[in-house]
């Protein structure tokens, strides 16, 4: 009954990855490589999908990078409608930050006072992306990320208006692959690295190194852009 509420399309996709979590998981624990998940867009919703809380409890996967998660996201909406109080819908804070922490154009990874737990689960998303921050509430109540201090990419001359605004962001989502780099739903190569850097930990990495990382994304120029 369950499925008929997932995406469609998905169900390949989602019995792929549990042959691999099965597969993994049947190693032994002690030499095995490290398992970590990543899917941009519809990528991330689906892969979100395949890394059910039962299934993985008693054996987790190391971590996830997840980017421009759309809208319908289950546990990017459950951890972001549940975030800690005065956290705002563009970067939330859930909990003590031991598993779920988010991050944009600039890296706010580094929290004081907290410490990552056995699975370190990263989200990459820009304010100005309307497949993750569409919400048909907007037909008729101001949403959160207008509020209060806006994304580095969400100009301040944007406004809320009854229906005009849900339809606005309706077309937005059309159109959202042709932004430039670095706003909507195009991700630049650069933000990804301190996500991963994060999520992964990699010993004996050095500051200069991950600079010359971003120096050598960000020259490459244009990116493909992330469609579902």
């Amino acid at each position: 009954m369950a499925r008929a509420f997932l995406p469609i399309g998905c169900g390949p996709i989602l019995s792929c990855r549990r042959e691999v979590y099965a597969y993994w998981s049947s190693l032994p624990r002690d030499s095995r490589p490290k398992l970590y998940l990543h899917g941009p867009s519809l990528g991330a919703m689906n892969s979100e999908l395949s890394a059910s809380l039962y299934d993985i409890i008693a054996n987790p996967f190391q971590g996830a990078l997840w980017s421009g998660p759309p809208f319908p996201s289950r546990t990017w909406r459950s951890v972001t409608d549940d975030r800690n109080a005065g956290s705002p819908q563009r970067l939330p804070r859930f909990r003590d930050a031991s598993i779920f922490r988010f991050t944009n154009q600039n890296n706010v990874l580094e929290i004081p006072a907290a410490s990552w737990g056995p699975i370190r689960i990263v989200y990459l998303q820009y304010a100005s992306d309307p497949i993750t921050f569409f919400g048909a509430a907007t037909l008729y109540r101001e949403p959160d990320w207008m509020k209060g201090p806006r994304g580095p990419d969400v100009s301040e001359q944007v406004r809320w208006y009854p229906l005009i605004t849900m339809l606005q962001l309706t077309v937005d989502m059309a159109i959202a692959t042709t932004s430039p780099i670095g706003y909507g739903h195009v991700f630049a190569p650069q933000h990804y690295i301190d996500a991963w850097l994060a999520v992964t930990e990699p010993p004996n990495i050095t500051a200069e190194d991950v600079a010359r990382l971003k120096t050598f994304f960000f020259n490459r120029g244009a990116t493909p852009a992330i469609s579902g």
